[in-house]
């Protein structure tokens, strides 16, 4: 019987197992370390896949235990998993796999870029390097010399260590901290990516492509804020996600735009989560990736549209099948909760009132009183998130603000 293979699932990506199980389909988990991140020790769930294998390092042993059981693919559950899958689908199935030698491009920031440039596609104005005198004479040539700026490590993931630096601040503090600072997968920063800072409103454009052919399985609206850190601000506050109607304006050009940076990667099967900032001149890449949206947005797109990722995935590795769009059921929005500064929660409690609310849906808050909170600089230092949903807006957006209001009242000293 063939298997499905499925690299760090962690968190959301779990459901993959159940929706192969579904379809009589055993799955193997595959771990792209020797113990699970310490990141996504919480959100592991060993039980939901009918093996477990860890990478050790011997990739040739690990695609001969992986061979017998004739892989339908081997999918990248999150960003740490996404080189170690497309390895191994170069090797045991091609067949459904993106363009083969291209998987540096499709995880590291700085070679993406440098795709979508060679292609013709319109790019952030950036620079990777590990040496800030370079940098600094990179800003002078492109004329950034006292500009706002981004910056951000080159294979991070989830907004970890993004920061943006305000136009005449010195931005040699932070480009030092990040070259000091282990990333959230547990790897060693190499290098920082600098880059213009853009304005305009940031979108998610999710796809699932089969055989080249890009279909869009939905489009949100981020809303994210900023808390200061060492004299920069950070980009990674999440407040809301929205998701988008396929006949919104602005539709078209995000996904005529995103099918361009998917054909210069390379990504020609599964799934992709990019982000995309809509400027005054149009949209620009912020970041894709090479796997399905997190947590908790397969869970949103089957409530906003009856359809996810993961579904389509399934469809088409068993069924052979391609769908081109979606459509909005009802409006969805994720409201994500944040900690100004690190310190003991004093009222959790205040928060209880929020699985009461109408419109919600699914609600993720796992600190207690009495427990030590992280302030909130990214996906990862979240205090928790609410998933809301209603055919009517205003019964959406009036629940969101109750979420404001008690998240408000939380103490923490």
């Amino acid at each position: 019987m063939r298997h499905a293979v499925l690299v760090d699932p962690y968190a959301g990506a779990r459901d993959y197992g159940a929706a192969f199980r579904a379809r009589g389909v055993p799955t193997v988990a595959v771990l792209s370390t020797r113990e699970p991140l310490a990141t996504f020790r919480a959100a592991w769930f060993p039980e939901d896949f009918d093996q477990v294998l860890a990478f050790d390092g011997d990739l040739e042993g690990l695609v001969e235990r992986l061979r017998p059981l004739r892989p339908l693919c081997a999918l990248a559950g999150n960003e740490s998993g996404v080189e170690l899958a497309e390895t191994l689908t170069e090797r045991l199935a091609p067949e459904v796999g993106n363009t083969a030698g291209g998987t540096a491009a499709r995880r590291d920031k700085w070679h993406m870029a440098q795709a979508l440039r060679r292609a013709g596609v319109p790019v952030i104005r950036q620079l990777c390097s590990k040496d800030p005198d370079e940098v600094a004479d990179w800003l002078g040539r492109a004329g950034l010399g006292g500009s706002r700026l981004v910056l951000k490590p080159p294979k991070s993931g989830g907004t970890d260590g993004v920061h943006v630096v305000d136009a005449g601040q010195d931005w040699r503090p932070v480009f030092e901290h990040l070259m000091t600072t282990v990333n959230r997968f547990e790897a060693a920063n190499e290098a920082v990516l600098v880059q213009e800072f853009v304005a305009g409103t940031e979108y998610v454009v999710d796809t699932y492509s089969v055989a080249g052919r890009h279909g869009l399985a939905e489009v949100c609206r981020y809303a994210k804020g900023s808390l200061d850190r060492r004299g920069a601000r950070r980009l990674g506050v999440y407040l809301r996600t929205d998701f988008v109607p396929p006949d919104h304006p602005q539709v078209p050009a995000l996904f005529d735009y995103t099918r361009r940076v998917l054909d210069a990667l390379g990504i020609r099967n599964g799934a992709a989560h990019a982000e995309v900032m809509l400027t005054a001149n149009g949209p620009l890449l912020v970041e894709v990736a090479a796997r399905l949206a997190g947590t908790p947005l397969q869970y949103c797109a089957r409530l906003a549209t009856g359809d996810c990722q993961i579904d389509r995935a399934v469809r088409h590795l068993l069924d052979g099948s391609f769908t081109a769009g979606y459509a909005l059921r009802q409006h969805v929005a994720v409201a994500c909760l944040a900690a100004p500064r690190a310190g003991v929660l004093r009222n959790a409690e205040v928060l209880d009132p929020v699985h009461e609310l109408p419109t919600a849906r699914r609600v993720h808050l796992p600190f207690r009183t009495g427990d030590e909170v992280p302030a909130t600089a990214d996906l990862f230092t979240q205090l928790g998130w609410v998933v809301l949903a209603s055919p009517g807006l205003a019964a959406l957006d009036e629940d969101y603000r109750r979420v404001r209001a008690m998240e408000h009242q939380l103490a923490i000293a």
